[in-house]
């Protein structure tokens, strides 16, 4: 019983860490990645559609990315939804392949995005903090009905917190991480 919440509180936690790298992804180091583009969708035959699923998203070098579009009557489309997105990229066509080339970033813009990690891993601080007291409150209430003793509850909650400050742990190799990533000129 306890083992099944403790177990179910790491998976938790472990999707969180996830969820968190993923958004993480997201944000623009200065060099080109295919996930910068994820966010884009592109209206096709009245339905958004995800870019890479009318277009193979390649990285060219460093700094530039290119999309092959399949349908070639999707570009105009394709260079409007990139422009309109709020990544601050402008894309050029030539013929069926689209480039798009990542500004540097400056130093200002570094230490914006920054703020942006920083408030990004807070939440997942805060996500993980949260899947503990749900954990805790399934242990008190175990407790409450007298499936287990206070002992076994004291240790389950002293597990719990174990998995809790390792995942927590996690989070700011994390950050470092990305901030250093950031900082790289």
């Amino acid at each position: 019983m306890i083992n099944e919440i403790i177990q179910d509180a790491q998976e938790r936690m472990g999707k969180s860490i996830e969820a968190l790298k993923n958004q993480l992804a997201k944000i623009r180091t200065g060099r080109a990645h295919p996930s910068l583009l994820d966010t884009i969708s592109v209206e096709y035959y009245g339905v958004d559609t995800p870019l890479n699923q009318v277009g193979n998203v390649v990285v060219e070098d460093s700094r530039t990315l290119a999309v092959s579009v399949f349908d070639k009557s999707l570009i105009q489309a394709v260079e409007k939804a990139i422009m309109t997105s709020d990544l601050g990229l402008n894309p050029s066509s030539a013929g069926t392949v689209i480039r798009i080339p990542l500004p540097p970033l400056t130093e200002e813009r570094r230490k914006d995005l920054i703020k942006v990690v920083k408030a990004e891993v807070e939440q997942g601080r805060v996500a993980i903090r949260n899947i503990r007291r749900d954990a805790n409150s399934d242990v008190k209430s175990l407790l409450k009905d007298k499936d287990i003793s206070e002992d076994e509850a004291k240790k389950a909650e002293e597990d719990i917190q174990k998995v809790t400050d390792e995942n927590i742990k996690e989070v700011e190799v994390i950050l470092s991480a990305k901030e250093k990533e950031l900082l790289e000129f």
